[in-house]
């Protein structure tokens, strides 16, 4: 009988629970037992949660400890182009053959009980790291941290918490404070924990888990520091100083998730790999220059760039990246989801942005209707128009502007169907 694809099981995985996200660890456990528990079995666990920075962080973070010659497993969410991104063994993507005999024993242990789709893939995941040696896992949290799926591992080597902010409120709470208390679920009893820079509100609950644990923190403007002089990345720690060229990630706010890996490195004893960290990191759609592909192409004369920033903190990300890199006014292509705060991602690219044209996500549900996002640019100040599709706004944006410089912005979700789509 021949094996199904992994997309046909991920597919039948999606009509096992009502809910796309539903917060609790109950059927985690309980499948995870049928499965012989791999979480007890994974090499050693640095576990990331947090609202911004989560997989640049991570990706630099993996980037440092291959440099030194460990081997690393990583899971991240969500994918881009095809889910096989989100498991990384050993370095390399896990092929497709793998991951759909995973999927199958993963199907066949969980019967017809409920589960969410996330819950249900990250078990798979777990069960790939637990079978495949390896110096590392890295393992990055899909939302909040305390009821995540990945929040299953009793005794992790580190944790690490970038920047809290508001995101997903529906799920972790209205409230700066709550958001926090979510995050800073992943924290565990001893375990030492690498903190980003935060708002008081936020570092404060993050400290008094960590106190009433036992936790060491590592947090940023106590521990350790990072910054930028003479054009280079300069971090500072008590176990010195590194001075460090500027991340290859474009960005200001990458000096800061820098520091956070560099951090974190240091806490592992895998300090050797800074340079490794800042220079061989790799991470699509954050502010990634796209060189080919038809969409390329429809722009031949013009430069264009694509993120998947979604809330107002990437808002405020891609409106000082564009301003270190010395670009002045460019077109926006944006599409985002029903779930998102569009006011608060549009504001800060009021001073950049030339013209706005809203599009659509497609195939994706919950996606803001182009005319809602383009209402949402122009209460933010920004001139905006609909478009039937990125290659229309492409080719309007071409006809009245051929060297232009874009930026395909607004979601993750859109960000995957470009990469999808160009090729």
């Amino acid at each position: 009988m021949t094996q199904a694809s992994a997309d046909a099981l991920l597919a039948r995985m999606m009509e096992f629970h009502p809910k796309i996200i539903d917060l609790t660890l109950d059927r985690v456990w309980r499948l995870l037992g049928a499965l012989g528990h791999p979480e007890r079995g994974l090499p050693p666990v640095i576990h990331i949660a947090g609202t911004n920075g989560k997989g640049s962080t991570q990706a630099m973070i993996r980037a440092g400890l291959e440099a030194t010659g460990a081997s690393v497993h990583a899971y991240t969410s969500p994918h881009l182009a095809r889910f096989h991104e989100r498991i990384r063994l050993d370095g390399t993507l896990i092929s497709e053959a793998a991951l759909s005999a995973l999927l199958d024993e993963c199907l066949a242990a969980n019967g017809t009980d409920a589960i969410t789709y996330f819950e249900i893939t990250t078990c798979a995941a777990l069960l790939a790291f637990a079978r495949h040696p390896a110096d590392y896992t890295l393992l990055e949290v899909g939302l909040g941290g305390r009821l995540d799926a990945t929040n299953v591992v009793d005794t992790p080597a580190l944790c690490v918490i970038t920047p809290v902010s508001y995101d997903h409120q529906q799920f972790l709470g209205e409230t700066l404070p709550q958001i926090a208390g979510e995050k800073a679920g992943i924290i565990k009893r001893g375990v030492p924990c690498v903190v980003g820079p935060q708002e008081d509100a936020a570092l404060e609950v993050i400290e008094a888990r960590a106190a009433r644990l036992g936790a060491p923190l590592l947090a940023y403007g106590q521990h350790w520091h990072v910054g930028i002089e003479s054009g280079r990345l300069v971090y500072q720690d008590e176990n010195g100083l590194l001075d460090l060229p500027l991340p290859n990630l474009p960005g200001p706010h990458q000096v800061q998730n820098a520091g956070m890996a560099l951090a974190a490195l240091r806490a592992l004893g895998r300090g050797q790999g800074a340079e490794g960290a800042v220079t061989r990191a790799e991470w699509p759609a954050r502010m990634q220059r796209l060189r080919h592909g038809p969409l390329v192409e429809a722009l031949p004369q013009g430069v264009l760039w694509l993120d998947g920033g979604h809330n107002p903190a990437a808002g405020a990300a891609i409106a000082a990246t564009l301003a270190q890199m010395g670009v002045g006014q460019l077109w926006l292509i944006c599409g985002m989801l029903n779930t998102k705060d569009v006011a608060g991602f549009m504001r800060p690219l009021q001073g950049v942005a030339q013209h706005l044209h809203a599009v659509s996500i497609p195939g994706e549900a919950a996606t803001l209707p182009a005319s809602i996002t383009a209402d949402a640019a122009r209460a933010a100040g920004i001139a905006a128009t609909e478009a039937e599709s990125v290659a229309a706004a492409l080719a309007e944006i071409t006809a009245r502007d051929p060297g232009a410089h874009v930026l395909i912005c607004g979601s993750l979700y859109l960000a995957g169907h470009i990469l999808r789509e160009n090729g």
